[in-house]
């Protein structure tokens, strides 16, 4: 009896709890640059109006109409739809069973950067809203790059290439693209000199490698620091492949940024990780970049910066 009694139970509770969902096992991000760029801009443009239009909302709902292709007519038309009064689960019906994937998919790789930031310019902060995301590279510096992401590699053994290569100059300044705490920082054997970074959200893991030999990072820099988007954090070199430290392996100097998504603390440092294709992106934030000059005591950010969305940074070490 007692044990019938301990059965019904454990049902009862069974039913009661929610149900979690398995966490995204793959993410094939495929928005072309020119879908990116207008539903940015559109977002931007109706954030002060009535209906502000969320361009992850409309991203999603043009990749439920296009298999994950998001073509720029079909992204006009998501916004076109969504300034009417239907919701997205009437206006997509039987497709909507995709959206809320893309949807979760879009808020991982693009949900830190638009949002609500304030510069510092001859001694005021001016609050705005928009791409408050910036380029890896500094203002001022050049540098060229190609859609190389699945690209073969050898060293050490074969594999995919899991980035976006820039071409720079050695010593090109390189700067956090969005804010968040520094979770890996030193030597690896494939990337060289490289620093890691967790956006504020814990959903995207920015990946910077084969920085400058002798002097890779930003002074004062640790595992465990806060930086914002902007931030100064090291220098192009071509450091890497190699068990020993500060060798210059790799031909040319380039900076491998990598951006990997993390719906489940079980994806990082495994063999399921989700590295997306970042190319369109670094494309999107070519335009925005943040300015850096040297100094008599160092490097500094011309104009201080800080992202209004988040209301508590990690303490710094």
């Amino acid at each position: 009896m007692k044990r019938r009694f301990f059965v019904c139970i454990l049902l009862i509770l069974g039913i009661a709890m929610p149900v979690q969902a398995e966490p995204i096992r793959w993410v094939d991000f495929d928005v072309p640059y020119e879908s990116l760029k207008y539903a940015m801009e559109q977002d931007i443009a109706t954030f002060d109006q009535e209906k502000h239009i969320s361009w992850i909302d409309a991203l999603a709902l043009a990749a439920c109409r296009t298999g994950g292709k998001s073509d720029l007519k079909g992204v006009k038309k998501a916004f076109s739809d969504l300034k009417g009064e239907k919701s997205p689960a009437e206006l997509l019906g039987q497709t909507y069973k995709y959206y809320d994937y893309y949807h979760a998919s879009y808020e991982a790789a693009l949900g830190g950067l638009l949002g609500s930031f304030a510069i510092e310019k001859d001694g005021q902060w001016v609050a705005s809203y928009g791409l408050k995301a910036f380029s890896p590279v500094a203002a001022g510096y050049g540098y060229s790059h190609c859609d190389d992401f699945g690209m073969s590699r050898s060293f050490g053994f074969a594999r995919k290439h899991l980035g976006n290569d820039l071409m720079g100059g050695l010593g090109t300044p390189i700067v956090a693209v969005e804010g968040g705490v520094i979770e890996a920082m030193g030597w690896n054997r494939y990337g060289g000199w490289r620093i890691g970074i967790r956006s504020f959200d814990s959903r995207r893991y920015y990946y910077y490698a084969h920085l400058q030999k002798d002097h890779p990072f930003a002074d004062g820099l640790a595992v465990g620091d806060t930086v914002q988007a902007g931030d100064l954090i090291g220098f192009m070199g071509r450091t890497g492949y190699s068990d020993k430290e500060n060798v210059n392996n790799i031909e040319t100097v380039h900076l491998h940024f990598g951006l990997q998504l993390v719906f489940d603390e079980s994806q990082k440092e495994c063999n399921s990780e989700i590295w997306i294709d970042a190319y369109q992106i670094v494309r999107l934030l070519s335009a925005h970049r943040s300015s850096i000059r040297k100094t008599a005591t160092g490097w500094e950010r011309v104009y201080p910066y800080q992202d209004l969305d988040v209301g508590c940074y990690p303490k710094q070490r």
